[in-house]
């Protein structure tokens, strides 16, 4: 199969049957991973401060700054938290906490070089999401490159592809509109890749988003990928609607399945797709029929379960789901960028 374009991308969402999309999906798939297989990781994601300016009206984590029930973890509690998830097996942290007007980005260079210090090889941590990274470059008054630097020489491997969301102008202005533009994200994910540190895609659905937005993000994430090289995975969550200021409804699980196979379709040039557990629970693992080949088994995040979603701490249990359904699971630790091993 040939790589499609976005009105062929429009006519499979409106056109395909689930079976059809499986099996385009699959044939993907299948030029980067066995078809019966899966992995997997184990990871906490610590929410280190939920003191935050941006206003997302999809959030329902953030306090502003001076309002009651803000916080700042110290040191200690996040070293904690971290000890608690290597105690169950895992090796993966992500951070992520906003945009907090009184943290400097040496605070973040600091604990990350205490983290890499402290666990060495041991852990990986994603460092900052892309629009946190935004944040404290701005701050700073640094550019993308000096602030990558400063983060890289602090022992951070990884700046994600969080903040995403939906990657349209449009969709920015109507619900995130201090959440810096879609020209910055990708300026600045361009500087992460050039400074040797791995970055990944990340996707939100279930907003008000249109067809043509999904597929402008789509687009523009292949259109990245083509240019760069740089992005180890693409993931894809669902928008959890309780608590927040926008509401709405969850999509249904069929609908995210669908969206799952037409982006592994589109996303011809990312090795890994990876379906949310963490906001699908157990119907996450059906999207590995849909062209998915990874997850996570994450065991905490407040952002998410602030806004409604639940976490399943009995890992061999839902280990047992993709088992089922005749996958061969296994662990993968992260990787470290090539750039940043030594020879």
């Amino acid at each position: 199969m040939s790589r499609i374009s976005v009105d062929e991308a429009r006519a499979l969402w409106n056109d395909a049957s689930d079976e059809e999309l499986q099996r385009l999906a699959g044939e993907v798939r299948a030029r980067y991973h066995d078809p019966n297989r899966a992995t997997y990781m184990v990871m906490r994601i610590v929410n280190y401060t939920n003191v935050c300016v941006a206003q997302c009206d999809y959030c329902a984590f953030y306090v502003l700054p001076n309002q009651s029930g803000g916080y700042v973890l110290s040191r200690d509690e996040v070293f904690a938290k971290i000890d608690e998830l290597v105690e169950i097996g895992g090796d993966l942290v992500a951070f992520n906490g906003g945009f907090n007007p009184k943290l400097p980005l040496d605070f973040y260079c600091d604990l990350f070089a205490s983290v890499r210090a402290r666990y060495g090889e041991r852990v990986e941590f994603y460092a900052l999401t892309i629009a946190e990274f935004v944040f404290l470059a701005d701050r700073a008054k640094l550019s993308y490159a000096e602030a990558a630097e400063r983060l890289r020489e602090a022992g951070v491997h990884w700046i994600t592809g969080g903040g995403s969301e939906i990657l349209t102008e449009d969709f920015r202005a109507r619900h995130a509109k201090w959440k810096y533009t879609v020209a910055d994200y990708f300026e600045a994910q361009r500087a992460i890749v050039e400074a040797g540190l791995q970055t990944t895609a990340t996707m939100v659905i279930g907003f008000d988003e249109t067809l043509d937005e999904r597929l402008e993000h789509l687009q523009r994430t292949r259109d990245f990928q083509d240019e760069t090289g740089g992005l180890f995975s693409f993931l894809c969550w669902t928008y959890k609607p309780y608590g927040t200021a926008f509401g709405g409804r969850e999509i249904s699980p069929r609908e995210y399945w669908r969206h799952i196979a037409l982006s592994r379709i589109f996303l011809d040039n990312v090795k890994h797709i990876r379906t949310s557990v963490l906001t699908q629970n157990e119907e996450a693992f059906r999207a590995l029929d849909y062209g998915a080949d990874d997850f996570d088994l994450p065991i905490e995040d407040e952002v998410t379960q602030k806004a409604g979603a639940t976490i399943e701490l009995d890992l061999e249990g839902l280990l047992a789901i993709p088992r089922q359904l005749g996958y061969e699971v296994e662990y993968r630790r992260a990787e470290r960028p090539a750039a940043l091993t030594s020879p």
